[in-house]
């Protein structure tokens, strides 16, 4: 299958079943087996991917993609033995990161429920074709996609985290805050947002905001 088939949501369930590394490997910038230039495609998703992960809370460094032929069998094993050391020596998923199991789930669960507008974003916004990996870097890691990121998906994702902190009941600020690990003013900016689009309310008895 070609690598630009591999959808985050795939890369995000995997995590959700518990396991502590994801590899991604195909075909050589340049040697795209279908001649589509999905690997390309991949690539751009795999920098994205690691930023949701890494808002989140979930080490970038869980998740690699690197390229290898058909005909480089000793490579391929050796890239396998070094992502396996590397995520050994990050250890358990969410243990190591020092996230409970509920904030976890949360912010994998809205991870997943934004991927489609995040594929929007970077179509319409972020949608590069380079020649090698290092200029993909430069491209993802620069401060103006970091604040269009930010500004785009981020905002969306921290939205979403929040909403779901209110589907068991009415919370404060505050208590979202604590779990999410963010300040009770950037959730109570998040939860404006939300009432002005009716999707939360703020309950007076409970003095707690709760979803419409």
């Amino acid at each position: 299958m070609c690598t630009g088939r591999v959808d985050p949501t795939h890369v995000l369930r995997a995590f959700s079943n518990g396991v502590d590394g994801v590899f991604v490997g195909g075909c050589w910038l340049g040697e795209c087996h279908y001649l589509t230039d999905g690997n390309h495609s991949a690539v751009s998703m795999m920098h994205m991917t690691r930023k949701l992960l890494k808002h989140i809370g979930i080490s970038p460094e869980r998740l690699t993609l690197d390229h290898v032929s058909a005909a480089q069998g000793n490579r391929f094993a050796d890239l396998i033995s070094d992502f396996t050391a590397k995520v050994k020596g990050v250890g358990r998923l969410g243990i190591a990161e020092g996230i409970d199991e509920e904030r976890l789930k949360i912010g994998l669960e809205a991870a997943t429920s934004i991927v489609p507008f995040m594929r929007l974003v970077e179509r319409e916004r972020l949608r590069v074709h380079f020649q090698t990996r290092e200029e993909y870097a430069q491209f993802f890691e620069s401060e103006e996609t970091e604040r269009l990121f930010s500004e785009m998906v981020i905002d969306k994702l921290a939205l979403k985290e929040v909403l779901l902190m209110l589907r068991d009941g009415a919370r404060s600020p505050a208590e979202i805050g604590k779990l999410l690990g963010v300040t009770p003013v950037e959730v109570a900016r998040h939860l404006q947002n939300a009432a002005r689009q009716r999707l939360a309310q703020f309950d007076e008895e409970q003095k707690r905001f709760a979803l419409v």
